[in-house]
């Protein structure tokens, strides 16, 4: 083999072998000290501020991870909140370093807006909620009705869609925002309301003046995969953020959880000695140390932590984990494989 064949080969072993460069986005929240998270303006169970003012729910917990991972630090977030209309302006701008707001993960969001989603956080779909007074029992009798819907959502456009196939005539009244719309709603202005079924519970629970009064219908209309994105042109940042989100759920499968993560430092499990930088040394190819995974899972917890906190059976969503339940447990949670 002649010299140039063999540095030639040295050399490529050499960029596979060597630690990846964090990228020019980590690099600006390493300097500011604090990481830019875009959130809703108020979703309780995903993203909220309760009464101190301290930003809670499962996309929250998501921001606080990757702070933990990268910063050393939880706590260094710098919360925007962001409506349905601000939010990819916010990003494509820089304004956020990461959108981590109930959003659906769909193709045209994906290819045309100069932005990658990075993970799936939460399967949900769409539904309905309406009076009980109204005796709707299905959406297939809302022929006519008045439904209230918040703009620049694909809420919007499955409404119409949904409708459309069903031969059924509706009028949709159309808010900018999603307070002005719950509203309308219990004011009467309408005969349903359509949003995620995960954020109907809340509304349901949380905005209700008497929630036995209100039921949400049995009708799920359409796959709301939610995630958090983050721009394109930085792939570096974008496999920080993916691989967090997938350490967060291999974690649950794991058994790693919160309180665990020191004891379990001593495991013979390599899977485990891996996640927790014991053994093999994952966060070389990030540009990351060796315990970023653990950290991230130390300050939050585990998925399955983080579900049941925010809108699972210790929340006061109590929502039921279905689709959001790990592979091997019923559902179709599945992290891509660290190693």
């Amino acid at each position: 083999m002649s010299r140039i064949h063999v540095l030639t080969i040295a050399a490529a072993l050499a960029a596979f072998t060597a630690p990846a460069h964090a990228g020019k986005t980590l690099d600006g929240i390493k300097s500011r000290g604090q990481l830019a998270c875009g959130v809703s303006t108020g979703v309780i169970g995903f993203s909220a501020a309760d009464s101190q003012g301290q930003w809670r729910g499962l996309d929250v917990d998501v921001c606080r991870a990757i702070a933990a991972a990268v910063l050393g630090d939880a706590n260094k977030v710098r919360w925007v909140p962001l409506s349905s209309q601000q939010r990819f302006t916010a990003l494509q701008s820089g304004e956020v370093d990461i959108l981590s707001r109930n959003t659906t993960w769909s193709l045209t969001r994906d290819a045309a807006l100069g932005l990658h989603f990075t993970a799936v956080t939460y399967y949900d779909g769409q539904g309905f909620l309406v009076s009980k007074k109204t005796r709707v029992t299905s959406a297939k009798q809302l022929k006519n009705a008045e439904i209230c819907v918040q703009s620049g959502t694909t809420t919007e456009k499955n409404l119409s869609d949904y409708f459309r196939a069903q031969g059924i005539k509706v009028k949709p009244v159309v808010f900018d925002k999603f307070e002005a719309s719950i509203k309308a709603f219990f004011s009467g202005r309408c005969q349903a309301y359509t949003t995620d079924a995960s954020a109907l519970a809340f509304i349901r629970a949380k905005e209700a003046p008497n929630p036995d009064d209100y039921v949400v219908l049995p009708e799920i209309i359409s796959k709301e995969p939610l995630g958090p994105a983050v721009r394109r042109g930085d792939d570096e940042w974008f496999a920080i953020v993916k691989w967090t989100i997938n350490a967060l759920i291999e974690a649950e499968e794991l058994g790693i959880t919160q309180g665990k993560v020191d004891a379990l430092k001593g495991s013979a499990d390599p899977s485990v000695q891996r996640f927790l930088g014991v053994g093999e040394d994952l966060g070389k190819s990030l540009g990351l140390d060796r315990e970023w995974a653990a950290r991230a899972v130390k300050a939050v917890g585990n998925y399955g932590e983080i579900f049941n906190r925010n809108v699972g059976a210790d929340s006061p969503l109590k929502l039921p984990r279905g689709l959001n339940a790990q592979w091997n447990k019923g559902g179709i949670l599945y992290s891509l494989p660290l190693r």
